[in-house]
Order: C-alpha cells, then structure tokens, then sequence
C-alpha cells in the first residue's frame, strides 16, 4: 500500500467508506464527508489515532453549492488520495421509481464523480510533481457495471459509466505521478441493500467491507481495475456470454431479489 499523507473519502459514514477510514495508514490524515454530522463525527472519533488529522464536513454532493464547498476544503487540505465512494440506487423497475429518485443516482453516481474528480486532480497532480510522490484516484463502481441489470437499470448504467469513466483515465495519466482504481465490489455487508430495497437488505456471501476496501488500496499502483475477492469470475462473465442471455438472467434474478 502506498503511503499517502492525506485523504478524501465520499460516503464515509458507513460501510466501503467507513472501512477505507480504517484501513489507511495512521500517517494518512483524512477528509471525511457525507450528509450526516453526527454520523461523520462518530466516524471521526472511530478513525481517530496518534498524531493523524481528521476532518469533517457535511454535504450532500447531489448539490452544486455542497461539492463547492467541499472542492474549497479539499483543497486547503491538500488532498493527494481521492475517494470517490459515496453512491446510491433504487431497485424496482425504472417506470415504478420515483423520477427524482433515478434523477439523484445519476447526479450522485455519474455528476458528483465527475465533478470532484475534474476539480481536484490538477491540484492533486501538481502536489505530486512538487513533492515527487504519488497521488491517488479511486473510484467506487460495481459488478453490475459489467451488464446491463434489469430491475436496477439506472444504478447498473452509473457505475458501467464509473467504470469506463476510469478506466479511460487512468490511461490518459499513464505518464502521470497517479494511480488510478475503479473498484467493482459485488454484494457487500453494508445498509446499501436496505436502502436500495433488496429482500431482506441483503444477499447471501456478502463480502465484508474491511476486505473490499483493503483489495481496493492494494490494487492503487498495480492494477486498473479491482475486483474483490471471488467475484472476477462473475465480472468476466458478460466477456463471455451473450449479452442479450446474460440480461435476461439477471432480469429473473433482480425480479427475485425484488419480491416481483
């Protein structure tokens, strides 16, 4: 694991974002954000050790004036390893899901991406070159960016974008001083599924969020794209079936898993 001196991590207050806070080095201070203060200042005090700074600020980057905010902080916090982690999705078919619920996955998914990573690695890049480290770009995907998943159509469209969106990336900064990860976890121990609406707010063989995170920053400086654990097998999967098959399969599976 490379050795960064400070951190920001999206959707830090629970799950794959909590764990990054805990599996970072104690010499890497951190930047905390999510929309819950209280939750963010438990995390705080959970992510707390000897001698490394932890920050917080509140946000909810569907918004234009909170990821201002937050650029204006991480900024003055020389932030030299970005995680973009904060996500959200609903299942259900695309039609029955309220339009501002499908509109705040993408803003959140795909805009806040996008935005925060436009803006803060210049500044990123040019710490590196001035104290020749390295900077690093994390970037939270999926498996279901792999196909096309019915039942959950607009969450599985954001994160194909997250994953190519990165991929496309880290081969323009090739020559860069940063590394660059889009980490597709499949199902994980998190309050994802419950608030996505999976059946009982989860799946069976869940991965634990320490691990996901950890693979994620041992991949930083060696691989594009991280799949944990015993998933690559399913996420290769669309490389070898059709992909009309392969859709039509998760369609029955995501109607299971929704109750429909």
């Amino acid at each position: 694991m490379r050795n960064y001196r400070r951190a920001l991590i999206t959707g830090a207050t629970s799950g794959i974002g909590s764990a990054f806070a805990s599996r970072l080095p104690s010499t890497t201070d951190l930047m905390l954000t999510g929309r819950d203060l209280a939750r963010l200042n438990d995390e705080a005090q959970r992510a707390a050790r000897p001698g490394r700074r932890v920050e917080v600020l509140a946000a909810d980057l569907t918004l234009q004036q909170d990821r201002d905010r937050l650029v204006a902080r991480a900024e003055e916090f020389d932030v030299d390893l970005l995680i973009n982690n904060a996500g959200a999705g609903r299942l259900g078919r695309f039609l029955d899901s309220p339009a501002d619920i499908e509109q705040q996955t993408v803003l959140l998914n795909v805009v806040a991406v996008v935005d925060l990573t436009r803006r803060l690695l210049p500044g990123m890049l040019a710490r590196a070159q001035e104290t020749r480290r390295r900077a690093g770009l994390i970037v939270v995907a999926s498996t279901a960016a792999f196909a096309a998943v019915p039942m959950f159509a607009t969450y599985a469209a954001s994160k194909a974008f997250d994953l190519q969106f990165t991929e496309a990336l880290a081969e323009e900064l090739r020559d860069e001083p940063v590394d660059v990860v889009a980490l597709c976890p499949g199902a994980t121990r998190t309050n994802f599924g419950a608030r996505a609406g999976w059946r009982n707010g989860g799946l069976p063989g869940a991965a634990d969020p320490g691990d996901v995170a950890a693979d994620a920053l041992d991949a930083l400086g060696r691989q594009t794209v991280c799949v944990p654990g015993r998933l690559r097998e399913v996420a290769l999967s669309p490389v070898v079936m059709p992909r009309r098959l392969l859709t039509g399969a998760l369609g029955l599976a995501m109607r299971f898993v929704a109750g429909k």
